[in-house]
């Protein structure tokens, strides 16, 4: 299956600025969520360096990876492109 994973945290600046973004996303293709402070052993697994990150993964398999505030066409091209 194929979904969205958006790493970030509360303290994050431009996480805030992005989270309306990945909300509006989320309201047509599969978001998962994640706060970075609450979910160290995903942030290990994923590599993540920097947020907001977005992954796109599917059946498990990383297909993208994305660090930065990008806009929703941004994200909707890297899903079609995976």
């Amino acid at each position: 299956m194929k979904k969205i994973l958006y790493f970030s945290a509360a303290w994050c600046g431009p996480c805030k600025s992005f989270k309306p973004v990945m909300e509006q996303v989320s309201r047509e293709l599969p978001v998962e969520f994640i706060d970075v402070d609450a979910s160290p052993q995903l942030v290990a697994e994923y590599g993540i360096k920097s947020i907001p990150t977005v992954i796109i993964t599917n059946n498990g398999q990383v297909s993208s990876k994305q660090a930065g505030v990008l806009t929703e066409s941004q994200i909707k091209s890297l899903w079609s492109q995976n």
